[in-house]
């Protein structure tokens, strides 16, 4: 029997002037299937209260801290407490409040990168099946339906044997030591204390190479990294150019860039097969390009009904009709949330309500970012072979 109820959830991070703990609130709220019933909204208790104050939550579950949150959700009874917490704070907390809240029994959605080391990543992995938890990893950009139709093209067989992956996601926001004046996402994404070992490959470099591998399914076997920090005073590197080796023979090339100026959002993947290319653009993702070399060019429009089933399941509206950010991210939210409401209601979730990234993709973007990083600092070409434990 299906979930008599919404699913609910609470919040970790998200707190005033948060930019992303607004849109993860946008993106659940979508489908009206997810109600944020409790948060921890930030490190300051005071803070938390305003946000709580601002959602109109509940006063007695707005908490002063996550701990706090995961020990007094966790004495409420089912159907009262949050079924999941989705997690929206800096990088270096991302394990300790996903820890928290798998042990005490609760479902988990977490932004990107999952961890700051290897050896968290491995121990979430750990956690969540010794838990039997559901983990979803905020990479929004696989919610998009086109980017779905690209991966049903690849499995089909549709560009023949793939030969090349392109991908680049360049910004051009962080060209300035913006940190110096005091602007709270740059601050804390060039902070390594924060963010980890990377800036840049971690913060959009991830969403790159989880593309990529969401779209063809192949593994990164070796890469060779040029990292650099092009603005004085930074801490981390603003920009990376990776030569990629994909299973299969593939080659790739992988750019992250924070210091392009002009750029905005603008990640971008072309897979080369031998019989066919695909491209696909997050600034204008309702339409997926295939190439031939001896025939017209195909436009795959989002919303019409030659898709296939999958991209009919995450879309909304009619053709014609934009959707974008928002709706891609909520696309990790509903089917997230549709198999947890399945588990808690002892039923299966469907293929589709399955399709999230998860703690073992997080764990390989992991694996990928210290490994850029690794490859940056040699210099040279590293094996960056990814292994899921047993």
């Amino acid at each position: 029997m299906p979930l008599n109820r919404k699913v609910r959830y609470g919040m970790v991070g998200g707190g005033p002037d948060a930019f992303i703990g607004a849109v993860h609130r946008k993106a659940a709220a979508l489908d009206g299937e997810i109600d944020l019933v409790a948060g921890a909204f930030s490190s300051s208790p005071e803070k938390s209260r305003q946000q709580g104050a601002e959602l109109f939550l509940d006063a007695n579950r707005v908490y002063g801290s996550y701990q706090e949150m995961a020990e007094k959700e966790s004495q409420l009874p089912d159907g009262d407490r949050i079924d999941f917490v989705s997690i929206v704070t800096p990088n270096h907390i991302h394990f300790d409040v996903a820890k928290t809240f798998i042990e005490a029994g609760f479902h988990v959605v977490c932004d990107k990168p999952m961890t700051t080391t290897v050896a968290d990543a491995e121990a979430l992995c750990s956690l969540v099946k010794e838990h039997d938890a559901v983990f979803a990893l905020t990479h929004n950009y696989t919610g998009y339906p086109m980017v779905k139709q690209a991966r049903e093209l690849v499995k089909d067989g549709k560009l023949g044997t793939l030969r090349k992956i392109v991908v680049e996601y360049p910004q051009g926001w962080l060209a300035t030591f913006l940190e110096d004046e005091g602007a709270k996402q740059a601050v804390w994404r060039t902070d390594p204390n924060q963010a980890g070992a990377s800036s840049c490959i971690g913060d959009i470099g991830s969403h790159a190479e989880n593309l990529a591998h969401y779209i063809t399914g192949l593994d990164i076997e070796e890469i060779c990294a040029d990292m650099t920090t092009f603005v004085e005073g930074r801490l981390l590197e603003d920009d990376g150019n990776l030569l990629v080796h994909y299973e299969n023979g593939v080659r790739g090339v992988l750019y992250a860039s924070q210091i392009s100026v002009g750029e905005e959002n603008n990640l971008r993947i072309r897979v080369y097969g031998t019989d066919a290319s695909l491209e696909w653009q997050q600034e204008n993702p309702n339409y997926l390009y295939v190439r031939f070399p001896d025939g017209p060019e195909q436009v795959y429009k989002r919303g019409n009904d030659y898709l296939s089933e999958v991209v009919q399941h995450n879309s909304r509206i009619p053709f014609g009709h934009p959707e974008a950010f928002i709706e891609a991210f909520a696309n990790i939210y509903v089917n997230a949330a549709r198999t947890i409401s399945a588990k808690i209601a002892g039923d299966a979730p469907t293929e589709f309500d399955t399709d999230f990234p998860t703690v073992q993709d997080g764990a390989r973007g992991v694996h990928f970012i210290n490994a850029a990083v690794d490859s940056g600092k040699q210099r040279a070409w590293i094996d960056a072979r990814y292994s899921p434990p047993a």
